[in-house]
């Protein structure tokens, strides 16, 4: 749970609060699996997956202008969503833009 709510404590502490009860009643449902070495060098992937949440943690090759072959600790990709909750590949910062106004 301390490793969910490192992501999940982005949010502001409502949503936050919200999202881990969320998280909580689902945790029979919730799998964690890992990829990669267990040394303090090594670069690995996680997934932690339930029917409420999606996290991945991932190493990645250096590109421009020091590219690598191997992925390095220092080139991460994360990712937090809600499984099917029908946004992925939809523009959601347009989609926002679109439908409030900033001026």
């Amino acid at each position: 749970m301390d490793l969910i709510a490192e992501y999940v404590g982005n949010m502001r502490a409502p949503h936050a609060k919200v999202r881990m009860s969320e998280v909580e009643d689902h945790l029979d449902e919730t799998y964690f699996a890992w990829i990669g070495g267990m040394t303090e060098e090594s670069v690995y992937y996680y997934r932690i997956h339930s029917p409420v949440i999606l996290i991945e943690f991932d190493h990645q090759r250096r590109v421009a202008p020091f590219h690598t072959a191997e992925p390095t600790r220092d080139h991460i990709h994360t990712v937090v969503r809600t499984p099917n909750g029908n946004d992925y590949g939809k523009d959601l910062l347009r989609q926002h833009y679109h439908t409030h106004s900033h001026e």
